[in-house]
């Protein structure tokens, strides 16, 4: 799937990002890939605080909408408001929803209409694709 990089605030040739991303970002991230269901330690962090994009540092999710959808995936029902874009993903013979980073177009996972409330939303987010950093505390 190609989307335009004029639509994102942080735009970057395939070799930058490849310098500032580990190899297995750079798949998930900027080339669509899928990390192994139940890898990421992020599937079972439930400290207080907020997942931001692996990419550029966007804030994406807070902890507050963090559940376990038993996926083996990090999962949300909601995200943080104007963070994320959606995109149509038609590979595997089926249509479903991509996101994306709103900022740098990196690819997050896909978003589906099977999560608990109140959204009735799942955001089935690569971990790869996060960086998690814990609400100091006060």
């Amino acid at each position: 799937m190609e989307i335009s990089q004029d639509n994102f605030k942080i735009v970057k040739t395939e070799r930058e990002w490849q310098r500032i991303l580990k190899p297995e970002q750079f798949d998930v991230l900027r080339k669509h890939k899928t990390e192994i269901a139940g890898t990421s330690p992020l599937n079972k962090q439930y400290g207080v605080g907020i997942y931001v994009c692996g990419g550029c540092g966007n804030p994406l999710f807070t902890s507050d909408t963090k559940y376990d959808s038993g996926t083996g995936w990090p999962s949300f029902f909601d995200s943080i408001t104007g963070a994320i874009s959606t995109f149509a993903d038609r590979s595997l013979f089926m249509t479903r929803t991509e996101v994306h980073c709103r900022h740098c177009g990196g690819h997050l996972g896909h978003v589906f209409n099977d999560g608990p409330p109140p959204t009735g939303q799942r955001y089935c987010i690569n971990g790869v694709s996060l960086k998690f950093f814990p609400k100091e505390n006060s």
